[in-house]
């Protein structure tokens, strides 16, 4: 045996080295790298923060980031928005997670279409970006309430943003579910999220000591193994920082960045109760390396900002924000352009800020970023690019062409339907002796109404004073006949003499909930409390939920709509038909001699519109449009 053995030895190794040359070359025709388990190549330290350096394994690490969100950009342009980042010079991409349109109903997920969180991080990878990612559960982000689901309001005890156990419930059964997603994405398993944000500003809130940690310990008892960071802004800074994490800042001017700077030089100060210490509070409180020293990053550099209706644009002259990146960088410091692409608010998920008084963001969140709402350059993009490019030791890539635009026909609407019509068709109204604000009404399979209109009718036999509680804006109607408005301006109207029973109605919008504020436990919609005629309240109310979702136009058939009166009786549903070319293009929709309302195009919610501005137009994606005749209402 031992003979044959030695003599079979020679072809034994001849055939083990016929099976490696084989297993080379077919491994070489699969692309060998991508079939290597992620432990073996060399993805073993990820992202640290070492003295005053980030790096990312045993290399220096600059973050130059940017901020998409893959929520307010159509799944087709991605790609596009995410090669033009690249194009730019930086090499990471940031993006919240929103929790209200992930699970719109209590244990109802939704990770598809354009919700597809692992396919946008994935897309990025596949170019050749690191992410940022930033789970919250709050993300403010001026989407509707900060991007908490709004069943959360049932309760009415509910204290958001805490360790209240009502919250922290619906954390848990949502973090089951996303970061079961997100930890095969993290760098140290072969993806490329290189940082997970722990919260989102919760200096600026800072209600519960103990919250902060149980979101830090919620993560990392899922799975998260990557480097963690905190963000705020000057003035949260000093009470947002958690015990282990990388404190990060949050600012727009050069001023700030000055102010925080001088500061970074008396690191070990034990000022830390002023404002402007920032830096310096951060590396004594976080514990990151010996000597208090850590990094700088700025997690949200702002290119611009946000618009609300009825208020100005605001722009941020391209100079101005060269001259402040350039100065963070020579600071040290790494950066995140908050917003690199804003996109737009679709439907209904825009936020809101209430301080003095309440004011709702407009639909686009074009943002004055470096690519605008319909992701072409700007100056800014420009300019940057060639501030970033000069990092670069090899030539950057190409900036990918302009995306085509198209100025079609204009659309008159053909058929009709006014809201009083539309009624009949809407099944049996909710009944309740006294009003029921949205989030509590019994739809949705007990999750409540979200977003829309709520349409209330009682029965009134005399005039007086209408008072009550709106949010946001309701609309009142003496039978079909439009007498004004209430809101938080207005919270008292004049019912006119009426003869015997009259329907009074109040069509309520819920123009978009505070996301950023201490007053996001006070955003339930509709009619808040009582009704009052004179002091009296009023009882026995028929209730609808006008939600505008798809399945809510579906029982509206085309046997139900009229051609267009001469006369219109509103509120109405209007529909008619944009004739598109064999090959549909971006557009803008303005809506010229229209107030007030609402887009759909093929079943897809452009958003709102109103004519008190700024915004005069709203974003029409090629992508959401079909050759030939497309249905818009």
């Amino acid at each position: 045996m031992s003979t044959w053995a030695i003599r079979r030895q020679p072809g034994r190794r001849l055939g083990l080295l016929a099976l490696v040359v084989l297993s080379f070359l077919v491994l070489r025709r699969l692309d060998w790298h991508n079939l290597i388990p992620p432990w073996l190549r060399h993805r073993q330290l990820g992202l640290q923060a070492k003295g005053q350096n980030f790096m990312l394994e045993s290399s220096t690490f600059w973050i130059f980031g940017g901020s998409v969100h893959y929520f307010r950009v159509p799944r087709q342009y991605w790609r596009d928005r995410l090669l033009k980042l690249k194009a730019c010079g930086l090499n990471t991409l940031t993006t919240y997670v929103p929790w209200n349109l992930h699970e719109p109903e209590r244990g109802k997920f939704d990770f598809s279409g354009n919700l597809d969180l692992e396919a946008f991080i994935w897309m990025a990878a596949e170019l050749g970006l690191w992410v940022i990612l930033r789970p919250g559960p709050y993300i403010c982000s001026e989407i509707d309430l900060g991007g908490l689901p709004s069943w959360l309001l049932q309760d009415p005890d509910m204290k958001l943003r805490t360790t209240y156990k009502g919250f922290t419930e619906a954390v848990d059964l949502y973090f089951d579910h996303l970061i079961a997603r997100v930890v095969p994405l993290q760098y140290k398993l072969g993806g490329p999220i290189i940082a997970v944000q722990v919260e989102n500003e919760y200096g600026s809130y800072n209600k519960d000591p103990a919250y902060m940690p149980y979101i830090k310990k919620a993560l990392e008892d899922r799975g998260i193994v990557e480097l963690l960071l905190t963000s705020d802004n000057k003035d949260g800074l000093s009470k947002g920082v958690v015990q282990g994490v990388l404190a990060t800042i949050n600012l727009q001017s050069q001023h700030e960045l000055h102010l925080l700077t001088t500061f970074l030089l008396n690191a070990q100060t034990s000022t830390l109760d002023l404002v402007w210490s920032c830096w310096s509070a951060l590396s004594t409180m976080t514990n990151q390396t010996p000597g208090g020293i850590q990094p700088k990053m700025v997690m949200e550099y702002w290119t611009g900002w946000f618009d609300s209706w009825g208020g100005p644009h605001n722009i941020l002259d391209s100079s101005e924000v060269l001259k402040t990146v350039s100065a963070i960088i020579d600071a040290g410091s790494s950066v995140n352009l908050y917003m690199f692409h804003g996109g737009t608010n679709f439907g209904f998920i825009n936020g809101a800020m209430h301080f003095n008084e309440y004011k709702s963001d407009v639909t686009s969140y074009d943002y004055d970023a470096v690519l605008t709402e319909a992701g072409d350059y700007t100056a800014k993009y420009f300019k940057l690019r060639d501030f970033f490019g000069s990092f670069s030791g090899a030539p950057l890539p190409s900036p990918p062409d302009l995306l085509p635009k198209t100025a079609y026909e204009p659309l008159m609407p053909a058929f009709y339907l006014s809201l009083w019509d539309a009624l009949k068709y809407m099944g049996k109204p909710i009944k309740s002796e006294n009003p029921v604000n949205m989030e509590n009404l019994p739809v949705n399979d007990g999750n409540g109404q979200s977003f829309g209109y709520t349409l209330y009718e009682t029965t009134i036999a005399s005039s007086g004073v209408l008072s009550g509680l709106v949010r946001d804006r309701g609309q009142v109607f003496v039978n079909t006949v439009s007498i004004g408005y209430l809101d938080y301006n207005k919270k008292k109207i004049d019912i006119p003499l009426v003869q015997g029973y009259t329907v009074l109605r109040i069509l309520v919008e819920n123009r978009g909930r505070v996301n950023y504020g201490e007053n996001i436990n006070d955003q339930r919609k509709g009619l808040i409390g009582d009704l009052y005629l004179d002091g009296s309240p009023l009882k026995n109310f028929r209730i609808y939920s006008l939600d505008m979702k798809k399945s809510f136009f579906q029982r509206f058939t085309i046997n139900k709509w009229s051609t267009v009166p001469e006369v219109p009786t509103f509120p109405a549903f209007f529909l008619g038909g944009l004739s598109v070319g064999p090959s549909p293009s971006d557009t803008f929709l303005k809506l010229e001699g229209w107030e007030k309302g609402v887009v759909f195009i093929n079943g897809l919610n452009l958003g709102r519109y109103w004519n008190i501005g700024p915004q005069e137009t709203l974003y029409l994606p090629g992508a959401w449009l079909d050759p030939g005749i497309n249905q818009c209402r």
